[in-house]
């Protein structure tokens, strides 16, 4: 992304003095030509750069400025050390990041900063288990997506045939543990299961993101499709006040309360893909709830009582 680039490039003016386009290219891991054209964008947009012609030249930063790269207010340093701050003991690249930020931000901010970043701990693992690891490709992505570089994927499908695809990664996004990789292929837009991917090399083919591209309007998307699919099929049900929270965590945001009754029960639509679907995630639950309708899904949850009855009637 140029932002990125346009920050590495005034850190690494501070840090030197004065960078050539060359040296600064080699950096970015970019053309000469385009570490050029962010040199000449950031003394276009008011940033004090100036360049030196002839030998031992280049770009710098005029009087030997500093500039505020942080630019955040309270608040904003406040969110950001109260989300960064759980994954710094995790990871140590993390921790140093935020000890950098910290001394960049204003004197007035730095305490509660402080405070935020050590205000939350995430435990990753529940009662009882151990703490649940992501996969190991996970960091080559990401290292790739950073680098914008090409990745050889081999992947198997639902069906367990493997398939070797050229793609671009656009992003990671970890849903409950479970991670994705949504990249650009010559199909367009596609989003692979990490766990699935058998082998992934990263080439040195760049690539550049979609104008506009944004990672999580694009995830929004892939929920969505996804969500649809899953509530191609509901049901009315019964079921009293008390019990709502629990029928909600079980349905997620497919369930969904469209009345009330005399006896205090309310009534609510759930749904899934099939009627056996919604019938297996009933069936626990047995006189607690009460199907109104489709047919279907009452006839499924019959055949379970049916079988668990003859099953155990001894």
């Amino acid at each position: 992304m140029r932002a990125d680039r346009l920050v590495a490039a005034l850190l690494l003016m501070q840090a030197r003095g004065r960078v050539t386009a060359a040296e600064l290219a080699v950096e970015l891991e970019v053309s000469v030509a385009t570490a050029r054209r962010d040199l000449e964008a950031l003394s276009a947009a008011g940033i004090p750069v100036y360049p030196q012609a002839g030998r031992g030249g280049g770009w710098s930063l005029l009087g030997g400025a500093r500039t505020d790269l942080s630019g955040l207010t309270a608040n904003e340093a406040q969110a950001l050390f109260l989300m960064a701050g759980p994954a710094a003991s995790a990871a140590p690249e993390v921790k140093s990041a935020l000890r950098k930020l910290l001394r960049a931000l204003p004197q007035t901010f730095r305490a509660e900063a402080e405070a935020a970043a050590d205000a939350v701990v995430v435990d990753p693992a529940r009662w009882g288990e151990r703490d649940r690891e992501r996969p190991e490709l996970v960091e080559a992505l990401q290292n790739a997506t950073v680098r914008r570089r090409k990745v050889r994927l081999v992947y198997e499908g639902r069906s367990r045939e493997q398939t070797h695809r050229l793609v671009d990664p656009w992003g990671l996004v970890d849903k409950d543990d479970v991670w994705y990789l949504v990249a650009g292929t010559e199909a367009g837009q596609r989003t692979f299961r990490v766990d699935r991917i058998v082998d992934a090399a990263v080439t040195d083919l760049t690539f550049e993101r979609p104008e506009g591209f944004e990672l999580s309007q694009a995830w929004g998307k892939v929920v969505n499709e996804m969500e649809r699919r899953r509530s191609l099929l509901s049901a009315t049900v019964l079921i009293a006040e008390r019990f709502l929270p629990v029928l909600r965590s079980q349905f997620g945001r497919h369930c969904e309360v469209v009345g009330t009754e005399d006896d205090e029960r309310v009534r609510v639509r759930v749904a899934a893909p099939m009627a056996l679907t919604i019938a297996e995630q009933l069936a626990g639950w047995g006189s607690r709830v009460e199907v109104v309708e489709p047919d279907d899904v009452r006839a499924q949850l019959a055949r379970i009582g049916s079988e668990l009855v003859e099953r155990y009637r001894t």
